[in-house]
């Protein structure tokens, strides 16, 4: 089973993807980046950026009837290892233990000049 996850929630996907795809007993989340999905702007600040792709997760998330307790994996891409700390208190915030697993990228850019962008995938099973 195949299916796609889509909430308002959550920025509109800006090219040829989905918001989320469910594969079975996993749920794979697409890169979220600090878009608000009502303004359609970019929020400003890491740490405004940060907390906006927790959020937008979240509405994924939710959509799909998962919560951040059942992330298994987090890639984190930024585009500096200097907001790292702040990332990573604001990404900790939001999670409980057992945490995720999860890999951080610095990368030379991300899409609209972001400085943070989130995937994760999920397992759904019991």
């Amino acid at each position: 089973m195949v299916k796609e996850i889509y909430t308002d929630k959550a920025p509109a996907a800006i090219g040829p993807y989905s918001q989320a795809i469910q594969a079975g007993d996993f749920l794979y989340v697409s890169g979220q980046i600090p878009v608000n999905p009502e303004t359609g702007e970019v929020v400003d600040g890491i740490e405004k950026q940060t907390t906006q792709v927790m959020e937008n997760m979240k509405a994924v998330l939710e959509e799909a009837g998962a919560s951040f307790a059942q992330v298994v994996k987090f890639t984190i891409f930024i585009d500096s290892m200097d907001d790292f700390a702040t990332i990573n208190d604001i990404y900790g915030s939001y999670l409980e233990k057992p945490y995720p697993a999860r890999a951080t990228v610095e990368v030379s850019r991300l899409p609209k000049d972001v400085l943070v962008e989130m995937d994760a995938v999920v397992y759904l099973g019991k």
